[in-house]
């Protein structure tokens, strides 16, 4: 059973292989279909996976019997689970949008999407620092090449500085891992958090400037302020699904930052306790701040959703920094709820724009859509979850967020920029629905309507917001549950758990 925890690594791998090999290469219905039929099976074996370790605890899975710190180790988690869920859910609707025709618009789309989601699931998966740069590196250069998908200039340039920012992290990345390894001998994480906790005095600094040179290479990923600059124009300037997608590439940022300073250098890890703290906090704020502001000054709606994915980060990085179970559980389900809406928000402003012709999803008079109820509805569905009005999941999102902060000095600043930037993403929405709806020039509708692979995929990802509400005990005890293994107790336990002979599965 334990086997599965390479599912979400190898079904991709194959099926991306399988795509590229006659005669489906030469069929684009087969390789629709073989890679929706495969999204599909990936996220029946991940929720499966998901329930066993409910039922059973965490799993440590060493690849061909070499244990830590030299073999490869995938974990399975709680925490890990989720994200790799996550990830299943949202290829599924992408990989339906694309199938509706964008994924014929350039070259090897399918496959170049099955690689991109086998390296965001190893990145969840992996159990140590320097596998998690290998999945990086993967997901990156299958990024690169989606990001031009279907070529143009805008895509072009977006490309460019994304592939540069992202090849100089790369590289710190790796200035990182070496500090790390020359002082620690190990870069497997459970083994690293027991050794940072006997770290002699002498190493500590040594240790903490790998530390910090990871802050910068995991907040470049996230786009947490002043690294963000590169995720307005890279998400506004990729096509629909695949912008959907990347939806989750920031979320994987905030996960390393998440799994590695509080296993790391959490709690336990003495003299370098708590590092994070102090330089998270601040740019998590002004990440929240610097979105909503792009959110009110975006002139077309592609932008805007992509400073909606800024202020989510920046909530998210904003709650990491404080450390606690509290907010870890809350930043969990806040991880869920506006990945899933953020994307479903990018397939919208593509629906919208072919439907109004030139004007597109410019924020500008134009020419009224062909299905105003349809897409209207979408548009509504999609702002009231992202702003967080009830009933849907965004509502519960920020009350978990606002509670989970007990300090006083905390809670008036993360309270106080938290609502009042909700109200700006409000009125920002507000603005963006009533001009893309209302403010109509000529009497003609556009062309074209919405195909029902895209509509359906819009759904898939909407209906995931009423979902988080009418569950929302189940999953706030699964984020509970999650959050308790990464502090101090649940850590422990999981470590123990994951080291257990009886629970290591040999392939």
């Amino acid at each position: 059973m334990w086997h599965l925890i390479t599912a979400p690594i190898l079904l991709p791998m194959l099926t991306a292989l399988l795509i590229m090999l006659p005669p489906i290469h030469y069929s684009p219905v087969r390789r629709r279909w073989l890679s929706i039929i495969s999204s599909a099976i990936q996220l029946v074996l991940v929720a499966t996976l998901l329930l066993k370790v409910q039922q059973d605890g965490a799993v440590h899975y060493a690849v061909g019997n070499w244990q830590a710190p030299f073999g490869i180790i995938l974990v399975a988690d709680t925490l890990s689970m989720v994200m790799v869920c996550l990830t299943s859910f949202l290829a599924f609707g992408a990989i339906c949008y694309g199938s509706a025709g964008d994924d014929e618009k350039g070259s090897f789309f399918h496959p170049l999407f099955q690689f991109q989601v086998m390296g965001i699931n190893g990145a969840f998966l992996t159990g140590d620092l320097f596998n998690m740069f290998v999945f990086f590196e993967v997901l990156l250069i299958a990024s690169y090449a989606l990001l031009i998908h279907a070529g143009g200039k805008n895509k072009t340039k977006a490309a460019l500085h994304y592939v540069i920012l992202n090849l100089t992290g790369s590289a710190i990345f790796l200035f990182a891992l070496a500090v790390l390894y020359g002082t620690l001998g190990t870069l497997n994480i459970v083994d690293m958090a027991a050794k940072v906790a006997l770290l002699p005095a002498a190493d500590v600094m040594l240790v903490k400037s790998g530390g910090l040179m990871l802050i910068i290479v995991f907040a470049l990923k996230a786009a947490v302020l002043p690294l963000q600059f590169w995720l307005p124009a890279t998400y506004s300037s990729a096509s629909a699904p695949v912008a959907a997608l990347f939806a989750v590439m920031t979320k994987i940022g905030v996960y390393a930052l998440l799994r590695v300073y509080t296993t790391i250098f959490g709690a336990e890890a003495g003299a370098l306790s708590g590092m994070a703290g102090s330089w998270l906090l601040p740019v998590g704020l002004a990440t929240i701040v610097l979105g909503s502001i792009g959110v009110i000054a975006s002139n077309d709606f592609r932008k805007l959703v992509a400073n909606l994915v800024l202020v989510s980060v920046g909530t998210l990085v904003s709650l990491v920094a404080l450390q606690t179970e509290l907010t870890a559980a809350a930043a969990i389900y806040y991880t869920v709820h506006s990945t899933l809406v953020a994307a479903a928000l990018f397939l919208i402003a593509d629906l919208i724009a072919n439907q109004r012709g030139k004007a597109g999803d410019r924020l500008v008079s134009g020419r009224r859509v062909s299905q105003p109820v349809l897409l209207g509805i979408m548009f509504m569905v999609g702002a009231m979850t992202v702003a967080g009005l009830p009933p849907f999941s965004g509502f519960i999102g920020k009350l978990m967020l606002l509670q989970a902060v007990v300090e006083p000095s905390s809670k008036l600043l993360l309270w106080s920029i938290v609502l009042v930037c909700s109200l700006l993403v409000i009125v920002g929405l507000s603005r963006a629905g009533s001009t893309l709806f209302w403010r109509v020039s000529g009497s003609d509708a556009g062309e074209g309507k919405a195909a029902p692979l895209q509509v359906f995929a819009v759904c898939w990802l909407l209906i995931a917001s009423p979902l988080l509400v009418i569950f929302a005990g189940p999953f706030t005890e699964l984020s509970q549950h999650a959050a308790a293994q990464l502090y101090p107790s649940g850590a422990n336990a999981v470590s123990r758990h994951a080291l257990a002979p009886e629970l290591e599965v040999v392939p």
